[in-house]
């Protein structure tokens, strides 16, 4: 994996966020619908995951997009 540049796996990253929050979001849609047991505290912490699983997604594709690497922490 030393061929593939940093980039392209910050964008895969990115994709894998943005289907885990895909994810996360059809979990909260079943609990909130009955479908799968829950309680009011597992949809706040799974609301949470979702707004933390969103915002990683974005950035990390905003910042592939630009060509920036955040992953390595080198400028």
């Amino acid at each position: 994996m030393a061929d593939v540049p940093i980039i392209n796996v910050q964008a895969l990253i990115a994709l894998a966020f943005f289907a885990a929050a895909v994810l996360v979001a059809r979990a909260v849609v079943n609990i909130y619908g009955g479908k799968w047991p829950g309680s009011p505290w597992m949809l706040f912490y799974l609301r949470a995951l979702l707004g933390f699983l969103v915002a990683g997604a974005i950035v990390l594709a905003y910042y592939s997009f630009a060509g920036k690497d955040i992953i390595s922490g080198r400028m």
